[in-house]
């Protein structure tokens, strides 16, 4: 027999109480059956419609927009940005609320995975339950942080910058993003006109004025004449192969952090926000407390921004091993690091690498996965080597939590947690945990 298709509730309203906040931007209701809901552009404790954006009949979970806010929270606000609300820029998770009240959102999220995938509350995992603005960030209601350096914006098939709607495809045309920051808007990139090209980015490096946009244009169609309104390095997204290449000008950016200076090429990877490098080595050093000759691993390195850090701090005598798996990164990284002699970089996986160096003990271990986690594989390899401590650098609590647990099989345990807010108006929160080994006996 032929199953029966299950009823779309897309576009079904629904009158609810919002609950607490859930992972991902959105809040939890329930309808009437009880079918719960995730709902957007809302906060804890208000009473609004709540229209189905994804979900059927009989589905685990339901979709949805704040429409109509029927009794607001006190922590709401006009949001500042034109682009957000249902159904437009999905770039944004919290406009409409006041920053204090986006900060303690995010450490209810950070909370509630750490009780809920690693069993610790906030006391024993060293944490005092608070997220920290970033300097300068800290801003009255209804103003918003121009933080972001790195700008993807998507082509709509009229030739116009926008960004995408949340879950979709679909491009939201804007005429400025409100947390761009300067160095990015200062380009005009939503100004001009970008017929054949499938996105653009923008980079405004931090410390030095460089200044770089990405081209990726759809199926044979020709690179524009990039006229922008500050001078500007171009590189373009080969369709084939999905390399970069250089256009014309320097195929990297310069970015400063820890007192020193980083070549990142080929629109690699760097911290988005000004402030964050410098806030997360920060952090990591505080936490690590580096001595003298000791040895280190940098786990998913990128250019090598945490290496340099700890080669700088464990002198002449120290070693530092970092890993990265992209090419370019690992060429950066050799690049930015060689005053240092006993800085190694090596390319490729961590849970492949690692094994074949022949490394049997270290005294730090510096790692900052991407998105998913360490995984319990490279968690274990590790705690195998017994060091006197790891800095955890997480963008994503739910996988920071599941692999706290990882570690604790280990005989590892959390000593400090510290969470910072380094994307404003979004969901996302950076941490960092500094784990030690757990004390016989305890």
């Amino acid at each position: 027999m032929q199953a029966v298709p299950k009823k779309s509730l897309v576009g079904e309203e629904y009158e609810v109480e919002i609950g607490p906040v859930a992972h991902g931007g959105h809040c939890i209701a329930r309808t009437e059956t009880g079918q719960v809901l995730f709902v957007r552009h809302t906060l804890p404790g208000e009473r609004v419609v709540a229209r189905v954006t994804e979900g059927e009949e009989g589905a685990r979970f339901l979709r949805a927009d704040a429409v109509r806010v029927l009794q607001a929270s006190k922590d709401r606000i006009d949001t500042p940005c034109p682009y957000a609300g249902p159904g437009r820029c999905g770039g944004c998770d919290w406009q409409h609320a006041k920053p204090g009240a986006q900060r303690r959102l995010k450490g209810e999220v950070i909370a509630e995975q750490l009780l809920r995938l690693a069993g610790l509350t906030p006391e024993e995992a060293g944490w005092d339950g608070t997220v920290l603005p970033a300097e300068g960030d800290k801003l009255p209601a209804g103003e918003v942080p121009q933080w972001r350096t790195r700008v993807q914006y998507a082509v709509d098939p009229a030739g116009r910058a926008g960004l995408r709607r949340h879950r979709s495809h679909e491009v939201e045309p804007v005429e400025h993003c409100m947390i761009a920051a300067e160095g990015v808007s200062e380009l005009g990139i939503e100004k001009r006109d970008w017929t054949g090209m499938d996105s653009v980015e923008a980079i405004a490096a931090t410390g030095s004025g460089d200044r770089q946009v990405v081209l990726t244009p759809k199926p044979g169609a020709r690179l524009p004449l990039v006229e922008l309104d500050k001078p500007v390095s171009v590189l373009r997204v080969d369709e084939k192969t999905g390399g970069v290449h250089r256009v014309h000008g320097r195929p990297f950016v310069r970015e400063r952090a820890d007192g020193r200076t980083h070549r990142v090429g080929n629109s690699g990877f760097w911290q988005v926000h000004p402030k964050a490098a410098d806030t997360l080595v920060t952090a990591v050093m505080q936490g690590l407390l580096p001595r003298k000759g000791e040895m280190a691993l940098d786990l998913y390195c990128g250019v090598g921004l945490f290496a340099g850090a700890l080669a700088d701090r464990l002198g002449e005598k120290g070693a530092v091993l970092g890993i990265e798996s992209g090419k370019r990164a690992v060429e950066d990284a050799r690049h930015n690091l060689a005053d240092f002699p006993r800085v190694r970089i090596e390319q490729g996986k961590v849970e492949s690498v690692l094994p074949r160096t022949g490394i049997t003990e270290v005294d730090l271990i510096v790692l900052d996965p991407p998105r998913a986690g360490a995984g319990r594989t490279t968690v274990h390899q590790l705690t195998s080597l017994t060091p006197r401590r790891i800095a955890y650098v997480a963008c994503d609590p739910a996988a920071l939590a599941r692999d706290l647990g990882y570690f604790r099989d280990g005989g590892y345990r959390v000593r400090t947690l510290r969470a910072f807010d380094l994307f404003p108006m979004t969901h996302h929160v950076e941490c960092v945990a500094i784990l030690e080994p757990v004390e016989k006996g305890r």
